[in-house]
């Protein structure tokens, strides 16, 4: 499913919308090159679950983790990582967490959850263009809750 972007507040608002519409446990995988909007999104989303404070860039951490209903939300970004072996350190094995934000997955290959969603985006003219794979079949319902969220246009910060 593609969406739009012509800003960065809509991407804010698509990453509202996946929050509101989040099950009890889900893993997103987000994609795309530097600059495309991944941490905007993931912000977007932990703000609408009601992290407070500052959301920080897991950039150099590696993952951060924040409070939320249900449990902790950890938001990864494995940009530096060379080497999927590097995330047996993260203990990320051992954790039961009620949502996964992992940027550049792909740096991370079978040392993570399988992900629910793949959020691709793409940088589009001045915009951006998300599209959003449901990667599970249990996935497909959160997929067309969130796009209908979206679609609605009530998200807004």
């Amino acid at each position: 499913m593609k969406f739009e972007l012509p800003d960065a507040d809509a991407t804010a608002t698509l990453g509202r919308a996946l929050a509101r519409t989040r099950p009890a446990h889900g893993v997103i995988h987000l994609q795309g090159d530097l600059g495309a909007g991944k941490s905007t999104l993931a912000r977007a989303l932990l703000r609408e679950l009601g992290v407070t404070g500052a959301i920080r860039s897991p950039t150099y951490t590696l993952v951060e983790r924040y409070a939320v209903a249900g449990g902790e939300a950890w938001h990864l970004d494995l940009y530096r990582i060379g080497d999927p072996g590097e995330l047996d350190f993260l203990g990320l094995d051992a954790v039961d967490t009620v949502l996964w934000l992992v940027e550049w997955p792909e740096r991370g290959a079978r040392a993570l959850p399988p992900p629910d969603l793949r959020v691709a985006l793409e940088l589009l003219g001045n915009g951006r263009v998300a599209e959003i794979t449901a990667c599970l079949p249990r996935s497909n319902e959160w997929l067309t809750n969130a796009a209908a969220a979206f679609t609605a246009g009530d998200l807004h910060a």
